[in-house]
């Protein structure tokens, strides 16, 4: 367990944001070599594989449950000492862990052609997509106990095991993408099943090794036998703080269901533009969702503990890096964004499309970034409620704003971005403006804890960081 209520508050969300940036670093690399490997098969793979994968937004909503509640109440329980309410707080979430991976492995199978005949009218890609999600739909369920080890030693000030194991399972992933969807050295490709299996694959190493991991290692939170019985007072706290956490990332969800929705008409290419074009944003993101990773138990153990001016000073420091990074991005993105489509796929109308949204949409970056400062606020003060109020308002402007667009002479794919463009901007405000409400009534309300005067007992451990 790592001490976050002591030292350096910039230091503190650097040392923890790095090791979670590098390992988001290579999950960028699995993601741009998985994409290279997928856009060889052609423009329907491309449009199938995206359209699969949205549904990930999904199973995300529902971790987001877990992992947001488990951060807040465990962090929090750290920082106020309370070892016994940190461990009940994490066999519960590795219980309601399993009950989902089998909810998902079961509805997952039995709906695929479903889903993909209602979110492509294509049906080559339709096809693709039911392919992958063949193997796909089993790396998702995993990503439940996978999601709920690695928020506890999160909540805790531990990074670098999780950064460990996500790092190999990437580079397991990487290795197995070539093999499995081109056939390299087998001779035998799988295409878009293979990107489905060398996601399983990795992902089950990922979950053995955490579960090793805590067998052998950890000390502070352990399995419980005893603590396995539903609590349905631990759960109640749980959905209360993760629910609106998880319909954040479950609009998300409806977001980008919705977009291709709007452009399936466009065809093909246009889906698979859009689809490369997201991979490339998400991998660009990376770096502002590490800071916020960071943000979230920083808070939640000084906030336990009573900490206020930290609080707020975590708050700060978080947007300031956030705003730094996503300037630095959006120039970068604007000297040649069809260079970085061009990495995956040589057909002209995909990356027009590709290109094109990555441009346009990179004018949100600033304000994607202090959104997702915003979102580690309200998980570490344990109310995510605000979080999901602003995706609500985003998704409030965008939807009937896209919708009309649609429906107007002359309508074309870029419309689609400057709606979410200007959606994301008003989505930044709400949200500042509601970290700063929320900071008012939590820190009114709760007793500050007196600043330590002695340094010996200030000193913080660095086990894990």
């Amino acid at each position: 367990m790592r001490d976050l209520t002591q030292g350096s508050i910039t230091r503190t969300i650097i040392a923890m944001a790095a090791p979670v940036a590098f390992g988001m670093l290579f999950q960028t690399l699995y993601l741009l070599v998985d994409l290279y490997f997928v856009a060889a098969l052609g423009d329907a793979a491309v449009a199938g594989v995206g359209a699969a994968g949205t549904l990930m937004f999904m199973i995300m909503a529902v971790t987001q449950v877990l992992s947001v509640s488990a951060v807040a109440l465990m962090s929090q329980a750290v920082g106020r000492k309370e070892k016994t309410q940190a461990n009940l707080v994490f066999n519960q979430s590795m219980l309601l862990a399993v009950v989902f991976t089998v909810i998902t492995l079961v509805f997952g199978l039995m709906f695929r052609e479903l889903y993909m005949s209602g979110i492509s009218a294509d049906p080559g890609a339709q096809q693709q997509g039911v392919l992958f999600m063949t193997w796909f739909v089993p790396s998702m369920a995993l990503q439940f106990p996978m999601m709920a080890m690695a928020s506890a030693l999160r909540a805790t000030g531990i990074v670098k095991p999780g950064m460990m194991v996500q790092m190999v399972t990437v580079l397991l992933n990487t290795a197995l993408a070539p093999v499995l969807i081109a056939g390299w050295g087998t001779g035998v490709p799988m295409g878009v099943l293979g990107a489905g299996l060398a996601s399983m694959i990795s992902v089950s190493v990922g979950v053995l090794m955490l579960l090793f991991y805590f067998l052998k290692l950890e000390k502070y939170v352990a399995f419980n036998r005893a603590q396995w019985t539903p609590d349905f007072t631990v759960w109640k706290r749980m959905v209360g703080i993760g629910l609106p956490a998880g319909g954040e990332m479950l609009l998300m969800f409806v977001y980008f269901a919705l977009v291709y929705w709007l452009i399936q008409d466009f065809g093909a290419a246009a889906q698979a533009g859009f689809s490369i074009g997201g991979r490339i944003m998400q991998s660009i993101f990376m770096p502002t969702m590490a800071v916020a990773f960071a943000i979230g138990p920083i808070v939640g153990q000084n906030f336990g503990a009573g900490r206020h001016d930290r609080v707020r000073e975590a708050c700060n420091m978080g947007m300031i890096l956030n705003t730094v990074v996503m300037l630095v991005v959006t120039v970068l993105v604007h000297i040649d964004p069809t260079l970085m489509v061009q990495g995956f796929t040589d057909e002209e109308e995909v990356v027009a499309v590709g290109a094109g949204f990555l441009r346009i949409i990179s004018w949100n970056f600033v304000m994607q970034g202090i959104v997702f400062s915003c979102s580690g606020m309200f998980q570490g003060l344990g109310n995510t409620r605000p979080a999901l109020l602003s995706t609500v308002f985003r998704l409030g402007i965008f939807i009937p704003l896209a919708y009309v667009l649609s429906l107007r002479t002359g309508y074309e794919v870029d419309h689609i971005w400057y709606a979410s463009v200007l959606s994301v901007f008003c989505q930044g405000i709400v949200s500042f403006l509601l970290v700063r409400r929320e900071l008012r009534i939590k820190l009114k309300h709760a007793p500050a804890a007196p600043t330590p005067v002695a340094a010996s007992a200030a000193a913080p451990s660095m086990e894990g960081a």
